[in-house]
């Protein structure tokens, strides 16, 4: 039998470690702590220190994801790889988690609007949206579709926060510099990463930092 390789083995230690190893590579400086914090998971789950100079953070979006997370708000995402990654032990409230994208109204919704399943599966959030935390990890066609669709009815409820971090090549980019831009003037917070970048894990990793001011469980 080979000799054994030599590796760490303890959970805690390699989370220690690894974000002992980002905060010393990472440029944080421009966050709060508690932003640093959600940086720090975001920049883990995508094994990119760099990432940091991409994230932004709205003032109050950690406070107010926090605080709707608190007080039992639910969780709505794009699509159920999202919605799968999210640590149900690590949610304050036992919040619900809920993605719309296999509701059987969604292809019949898609081709009427002419759009994506993603973005016509927003469609159907409306009910759940007061003070929940978005989670949009996918689909740049269902941030712009969301955006849209809040700017259209003043009226329609505003979630309490938006993790916006799509990933792609065709509109991801441009989706989340719309969300940065815009998000003021609709009344909502968010959390994005700019340009290709993104996807369901660094989502999931800013929503589990969010579930929890520990760093470390």
């Amino acid at each position: 039998m080979p000799a054994p390789y030599d590796y760490i083995t303890d959970g805690k230690e390699i989370y220690r470690r690894s974000f002992a190893t980002i905060r010393a590579e990472s440029d944080l400086a421009r966050f709060t702590p508690d932003q640093a914090t959600v940086a720090v998971r975001m920049i883990h789950a995508s094994g990119q220190t760099d990432l940091a100079g991409d994230i932004e953070f709205s003032p109050q979006a950690v406070a107010n994801a926090r605080t709707a997370l608190d007080n039992g708000c639910p969780i709505v995402t794009d699509v159920s790889m999202v919605a799968s990654g999210i640590t149900r032990s690590r949610l304050p409230a036992d919040n619900t988690v809920m993605c719309l994208l296999g509701d059987p109204r969604v292809a019949g919704r898609a081709a009427e609007l002419g759009t994506t399943r993603t973005a016509a599966a927003v469609t159907l959030w409306e009910e759940h949206l007061d003070g929940a935390v978005v989670a949009i990890g996918n689909a740049p066609t269902a941030l712009f579709f969301l955006l849209e669709w809040l700017a259209a009815d003043p009226a329609r409820p505003r979630p309490a926060a938006v993790i916006g971090c799509p990933v792609g090549f065709i509109g991801a980019a441009e989706s989340k510099a719309a969300l940065a831009a815009d998000a003021a003037g609709l009344g909502i917070d968010f959390i994005t990463v700019h340009g290709r970048r993104g996807g369901s894990a660094i989502t999931c990793a800013a929503l589990n930092a969010l579930a929890t001011k520990e760093e470390i469980l």
